[in-house]
């Protein structure tokens, strides 16, 4: 057997470029500092600053005529009267289906479908019991 030889690929690096592309950076930077409060000065000057000199606003209150005020609230428990809740009734689900509360009437009187699980059970020559 032969010894593989890696190949190092040596990638050549442009040294002017990255030069001149980190320049770019540092210019575009500082330009975008002088630029910043101009654009975006105002959010440095304080809140209290700013409303200093806004009026304040007084509010008046309107007098309605009486058929327009809103009447005060009234529970609901004056018209709506809620009984307690009657019994659950037995129903067939109860008696007939799958989780049958009485013994005799289950659908799987068979016992546990197994078909599923034997096929794979089968194929990696395992014995039912190694899954329950």
């Amino acid at each position: 057997m032969a010894k593989e030889v890696k190949k190092e690929v040596k990638k050549e690096v442009n040294y002017l470029a990255q030069e001149r592309m980190w320049k770019d950076h540092v210019e575009n930077e500082t330009e975008a500092a002088k630029k910043w409060l101009y654009n975006w000065g105002f959010l440095t000057t304080p809140f209290e600053e700013l409303i200093k000199n806004e009026k304040k606003k007084e509010i008046v209150k309107i007098i309605l005529p009486e058929h327009l005020q809103v009447r005060p609230v009234t529970p609901l428990e004056t018209y709506i009267k809620v009984k307690p809740s009657p019994p659950i009734p037995q129903t067939t689900q109860g008696f007939i289906g799958w989780r049958s509360t009485v013994p005799g009437m289950e659908l799987e009187i068979y016992g546990r479908e197994r078909h599923g699980k034997l096929d794979f059970l089968k194929q990696v020559n395992w014995p039912p019991e190694a899954i329950e």
